[in-house]
């Protein structure tokens, strides 16, 4: 099933973005920074872990890319984008500046958009609902130790695929995907927080924290995960009918809709409705009828 895109792709109603560790070496900041210059929109989402304040702690480390990031989103909100900013685990500094302003940038500890369409979506960043964050802090130290250890082997697997011609490719989230106790722990992630999103009387919650980009119905309510900007380089967007996409910037296709010098051929382009938000795949439409679909195959 295939369809004809009438809009400009450029023009959005909402974007989600989270876990973009800047002040971390494993940030994707340039590809970040790209992704802004290609996209505007009435509204941004910062869905935590923005900053990773765990990791400056620790070393100082801040990247011209980092500075630049910065600066793009404090120019949007400028220019009239409205960006709220709601801290995670790795940059709860913030927190203690929930319903105040840094320029025009609103920071709150979680919120609810109201989708073109009439739906509302409970956003936070989810940390509250990882029992390892909860119950065992060495363990969570310990975990970061080790991701961070898994996204350096990723450099240098993508580093040798660069040199034999091939395109990026997360490592990572592949190992993520086929490990049992990873699975297990999304998918208890994800049902808590869906359960919170049932509790508050919405349609869906948007969140971020496990670095897995996704989009499905859990119990009548709409799950959606952002993903990341250190592995996927994926974001969550909502086009002005009040559509859901989960974008991959790692996506040749993807670059090529978005980017200006490459939209000539937009009006004849067409998007296959099908993938799971991870690099290398096409992203996906949220219809319903691809939401139903998914529901009765899961």
């Amino acid at each position: 099933m295939s369809f004809s895109v009438e809009r400009d792709p450029a023009t959005l109603r909402t974007i989600w973005i989270s876990d973009i560790h800047l002040g971390t070496k494993h940030s994707r900041a340039e590809d970040l920074l790209s992704f802004l210059k290609c996209v505007e929109s009435e509204r941004l989402y910062l869905v935590g872990d923005i900053i990773d304040g765990w990791a400056l702690s620790r070393n100082w480390l801040w990247k011209q890319a980092h500075n630049d990031v910065v600066q793009k989103l404090l120019r949007k909100s400028r220019k009239g984008t409205r960006i709220v900013y709601i801290p995670g685990n790795h940059d709860a500094f913030a927190r203690e500046y929930t319903g105040l302003r840094f320029g025009d940038i609103l920071v709150e500890r979680e919120c609810v958009h109201t989708l073109a369409d009439g739906r509302r979506l409970l956003v936070l960043h989810g940390d509250e609902f990882d029992g390892i964050i909860r119950y065992a802090r060495w363990l969570q130290v310990l975990g970061a130790i080790a991701y961070g250890f898994a996204l350096g082997l990723n450099s240098v697997f993508n580093r040798v695929r660069l040199a034999m011609g091939r395109p990026y490719w997360s490592l990572s989230a592949y190992l993520k995907k086929r490990t049992k106790k990873a699975l297990q722990y999304i998918d208890d992630f994800e049902t808590l927080v869906a359960e919170r999103a049932q509790q508050e009387g919405v349609d869906g919650v948007v969140c971020g924290h496990i670095h897995q980009a996704e989009m499905r119905p859990i119990d009548n309510t709409l799950y959606l995960n952002t993903g990341d900007w250190v592995e996927s380089c994926t974001a969550l967007v909502e086009h002005m009918d009040g559509t859901l996409e989960i974008l991959d910037w790692t996506d040749v296709a993807t670059r090529e809709r978005f980017d200006p010098e490459r939209r000539t051929s937009l009006d004849q382009q067409e998007l296959f409705i099908h993938g799971d938000g991870l690099p290398g795949k096409v992203p996906y439409i949220a219809t319903p009828e691809l939401l139903l679909t998914r529901s009765k195959e899961a």
